[in-house]
């Protein structure tokens, strides 16, 4: 699987405010990936993969968020109240005051503010969040990253209660990620909201037939944080593929004013994809999950020989793996999550190690004249 420096990018020079989508030239990984060469290029903006560490993240150089970094808000109102004193404190009309204005008028005071970018967490911060907070960091004047464990996407029998949470281990994180603001409220919406948003089909495949409602919930928050925060980047990882296609459709057709830019998965130096759930695992499944990457990996290889091969090759990782109970193994198209004909595509894997769901993929390119499964 692809591992490229795990050094933090330097904050790179910004040629202005960006506008719609936008592409980043991915970085040469320093390991052999399959399908390195195959990355396809998506709508929005796509960054390299960080390589995670195997242990606690260590400290970088000072951050550029200043003394009193992060902030901590707690709400709504402390949430606004900081981003308000972020864009004083740059000599910019604050974007907080100005939500309510008529378009034109907001448009104007946005044309000339600090970049902001948001990176979305439910918390638990482990090395893959922590190269979505560098890629924002690099990438813009002003890093607001929010924890909040949503209980619109978790379906009954699920994790919400004993998802981890570990705000003072996660605010340590975003210190030396050189985070301004941090946005960890009790509650998001209460009471629940009546009006959601929904993830149409492309909810209703994949992640969305093992989990009802899920893409919805997700998209909902989503919504808010983006209304919240009012960013002009958003910064989500690629490892949940599904959940960046649907962020992407709905941003594009509910005409959202930011651009959303995906990052590549980080993984450990074996390959097993970074996740907060990778806690639950015992030593023992832990090296079980890793049948997950090595499919990925075997099926990238094959993806000269079409979209069968692929599968075929994937599969007979997982059949031979101990301990992995496959909820979907699948070819997919990036853009809508659809068959795929040849060119660009996601080869998609979720499984249960003991009782942990796992997800990953990866993105590789077939003959155009291969016919999808």
């Amino acid at each position: 699987m692809s591992i490229v420096s795990s050094t933090a990018p330097d904050r790179a020079p910004r040629p202005g405010r960006p506008t719609g989508s936008e592409s980043v030239a991915a970085e040469p990984a320093a390991t052999a990936d399959p399908a390195a060469a195959a990355r396809p290029t998506a709508a929005a903006a796509e960054l390299p993969a960080t390589a995670a560490r195997p242990t606690a993240i260590p400290s970088p150089a000072p951050a550029p968020g200043g003394p009193g970094r992060p902030v901590l808000a707690r709400d709504r109102a402390e949430l606004r109240a900081a981003l308000v004193a972020l864009d004083r404190a740059a000599g910019a009309h604050p974007r907080a005051a100005a939500a309510g204005e008529a378009g034109p008028a907001r448009a104007a005071s946005r044309h000339d503010r600090p970049v902001r970018a948001v990176v979305m967490t439910m918390g638990a911060l482990h090395e893959g969040h922590a190269s979505l907070l560098r890629a924002a960091r690099a990438r813009a004047d002003q890093v607001v990253a929010t924890i909040f464990v949503n209980p619109l996407q978790f379906g009954a029998g699920e994790d919400l209660d004993r998802y981890p949470r570990t705000l003072a281990a996660d605010l340590a994180v975003c210190a030396r990620e050189g985070v301004d603001v941090v946005f960890a409220p009790a509650v998001i919406h209460d009471p629940p909201p009546l009006v959601r948003f929904s993830a149409g089909p492309l909810g209703a495949v994949l992640e969305g037939a093992s989990r009802p409602g899920h893409f919805d919930g997700m998209l909902t928050l989503v919504g808010t944080m983006l209304h919240l925060v009012q960013p002009d980047l958003a910064f989500f990882g690629r490892k949940d593929a599904q959940q960046l296609v649907c962020i992407r459709r709905m941003v594009a057709d509910l005409a959202f004013d930011v651009t959303v830019i995906g990052v590549e998965t980080a993984r450990e130096p074996d390959g097993l994809a970074r996740s907060s759930r990778n806690v639950y695992l015992t030593a023992e499944q832990r090296t079980d999950a890793l049948a997950l990457s090595r499919a990925l990996a075997a099926g990238a290889a094959a993806a000269g020989d079409g979209a069968p091969a692929v599968l075929a090759a994937a599969r007979a990782v997982l059949d031979a793996a101990d301990g992995v109970d496959v909820d979907y193994l699948e070819l997919a198209s990036p853009e809508d999550l659809g068959p795929v004909r040849g060119g660009p595509a996601l080869l998609l894997v979720a499984a249960r190690v003991g009782t942990t769901r796992l997800i990953d993929n990866i993105s590789l390119i077939l003959p155009t004249d291969t016919q999808g499964a």
